[in-house]
Order: C-alpha cells, then sequence, then structure tokens
C-alpha cells in the first residue's frame, strides 16, 4: 500500500489541504458565534472571535497532523488511515492542554472518529456539489433561473415584443385620462 502512491512534496498541495480548511473553519467558527447563546454575555464581536479562532485552531492541528502522518507514512491524501491517527493524535494534544488527560481520551477519540467521518465525506459531496453548481449556473457563469420560476430572461425578440406590449397600454391609459 505504501508503494502505490507516488512521491510528492509537502508544498505540492498544502493550501488544499490545510490552508483552505482552516479558514473554512474558521469562517464556520465565526458563524457559530453568531448564534452562540453566549454572545449576551461576552459581546457578538468576542464570541464570534474566540470560536472563528478555536474551530480555526483546531483545524489547523487536525489538518497538519494529517500531512505529518500522509508524508511519514507515504501514502495518498485519501488514505482514511492517515485521518484517524492524525485526529487521535492531535486531539489527543489538545484535549491534554484543554482537559487533563480525561480529556486527552475523549477529544482523542471524539477528533479520529469526526476527522475520519469529514475525511470520508468531503469527497462526496464534493462531486454532489459540483453537479449541483454545474445545473445551476449556465456556460457565462451567471445563473440560470429554473423554467417554473416567474421571473424569465427575456432575449431579444421577447423584449421588443414586451416594449410594444407597455408602449400599447400607456397609450391606452394615457388616452382614458384624457377622455374623462
Amino acid at each position: 500500500m505504501a508503494g502505490e502512491y507516488p512521491s510528492s512534496s509537502f508544498s505540492e498541495d498544502w493550501r488544499h489541504r490545510i490552508l483552505i480548511p482552516t479558514v473554512l473553519a474558521g469562517f464556520a467558527g465565526g458563524g457559530v458565534g453568531l448564534v452562540s447563546k453566549h454572545r449576551k454575555v461576552h459581546g457578538l464581536a468576542n464570541i464570534s472571535a474566540t470560536y472563528a479562532a478555536n474551530f480555526a485552531i483546531v483545524t489547523g492541528c487536525y489538518c497538519g497532523a494529517r500531512e505529518f502522518v500522509r508524508a511519514t507514512r507515504k501514502t495518498g491524501p485519501d488514505d482514511l488511515l492517515n485521518s484517524a491517527i492524525a485526529g487521535f493524535g492531535s486531539g489527543a494534544i489538545l484535549g491534554r492542554l484543554q482537559g487533563g488527560q480525561l480529556g486527552a481520551y475523549r477529544y482523542s477519540l471524539i477528533f479520529a472518529v469526526a476527522g475520519t467521518a469529514v475525511d470520508f465525506a468531503v469527497p462526496k459531496v464534493r462531486h454532489k456539489l459540483r453537479h449541483f453548481s454545474e445545473s445551476m449556473f449556465d456556460k457565462n457563469g451567471s445563473l440560470k433561473l429554473p423554467e417554473w420560476s416567474p421571473i424569465q430572461v427575456l432575449d431579444e425578440e421577447a423584449l421588443a415584443a414586451k416594449r410594444a406590449r407597455e408602449e400599447k397600454l400607456y397609450a391606452q391609459r394615457t388616452l382614458s385620462k384624457e377622455e374623462s
């Protein structure tokens, strides 16, 4: 299994595997802070920043550990055992800092399960989202409205017919006002 994957350097795709998930987790943490029950006590900005920083730290530690395990085991980025080992290790370290020895056990199990589940689900969801976005946007990149939508984009011919109807209606209304 270790010899199946071509050797690749760490700097090759680190942005996609570490930086982007960390930034996205920071944004998600900020969003969680917006709806947190603690926002009234600590203030919206403080609690959002705290959640954003915590989510980013946890995700950065996990993704960094996953890349370390990947490089050490010389496997591909889609190996779920890397995720489990990285989750166990990063959870143990962060859990030990947060809640002592018992926290290390709990966090390591939680991180291993959650990280592996996310790494398993993301490729499947990414494929579905790509298909969904292709159905939502046309070739120009603009939003494609469904056929049942009351809002329709008119071509030149339909637009000219609409203008003619509006001008005719306007003429009828002005004529009826003049007669009154």
